[in-house]
């Protein structure tokens, strides 16, 4: 598409936007990113926060022109991941890197990273483009922990780019989320690799995946053909029954995976929210042994 690499990914911006629809929704909410908005130039819509039927009459309106349930997989994943993050930085991770980091703005937003080095990796012209939005809305003393790493995921090797950024072969938490189905299986396999090579024992990659083998209603089809229509076509998947297996092969440990609909069953049910997620969408967690 066009203009569309300058402007930065389109599934970044599919992200936050379902980022600051949960930020500005009244609560209970599963997080607050307060710089979504921002980042996507629609600061004027942060008012709206506590307006319930404004917010709810914006999500049933996405939900409706995107009945894939992105909307709901993008926030329940990102609740998923802070947790798993926060998690490992307890346990003695050193550094986070964030692959195919788009407009996330967990390093500015979460008190836990901002003790730690963070490797914001991305397509060079996405990238260019978050580091305007950044510099224009966080804070100087909120960033200085940040390095930005540009690397094509698709081209390019990674541990060259990161180790001139500062990275170091430590206990790692690497998050990895929304990326594996635009890449090939040789770019996937390649940052398998790269993780298990690169990494400290005790290290955690996070990461999200497509399982190819559910194809019901918001199955694999309709989410292939949503972003395919946006010039982002989905290229890799696993089934979930092959994880295991696969991340084996690669020297790394599975630690937990779920689907999104099971982990809008542990954090939406309870709070009385059902919002629409997808049946194909996985989080997972792998380990250096």
């Amino acid at each position: 598409m066009p203009g569309m690499r300058e402007q930065g990914s389109r599934t970044a911006q599919y992200t936050a936007l379902a980022r600051m629809l949960e930020t500005i929704r009244p609560r209970p909410r599963l997080f607050e990113d307060p710089y979504a908005a921002r980042f996507l130039g629609l600061q004027r819509l942060t008012p709206l926060a506590g307006l319930a039927p404004v917010c709810r009459a914006i999500e049933r309106g996405i939900d409706r022109r995107y009945p894939t349930g992105q909307r709901g997989n993008a926030v329940i994943r990102t609740r998923v991941i802070d947790d798993w993050t926060v998690e490992a930085l307890a346990d003695g991770a050193e550094q986070v890197v964030l692959l195919g980091a788009g407009l996330d703005s967990r390093a500015y937003r979460m008190p836990a990273m901002s003790r730690v080095p963070v490797f914001e990796v991305d397509h060079p012209a996405t990238q260019a483009a978050k580091q305007v939005r950044v510099h224009r809305h966080v804070p100087a003393a909120q960033r200085g922990h940040v390095r930005f790493v540009a690397v094509d995921l698709r081209q390019d090797h990674l541990d060259p780019a990161l180790r001139a950024a500062g990275f170091q072969t430590a206990p790692t938490v690497v998050i990895w989320e929304g990326v594996t189905p635009y890449l090939d299986a040789a770019a996937v396999d390649a940052t398998m690799d790269w993780f298990a090579g690169n990494t400290a024992s005790g290290s955690r990659l996070i990461f999200t995946y497509l399982d190819l083998h559910g194809d019901a209603a918001g199955g694999v089809s309709d989410v292939a053909a949503l972003f395919s229509d946006v010039g982002e076509p989905m290229t890799f998947g696993l089934r979930p029954d092959e994880l295991d297996g696969y991340l084996t092969g690669h020297d790394l440990t599975l630690i937990r995976s779920m689907s999104s609909v099971d982990a809008a069953r542990h954090h939406l049910h309870p709070i009385g929210r059902h919002d629409l997620v997808g049946t194909v969408s996985h989080i997972a967690v792998a380990g250096r042994p």
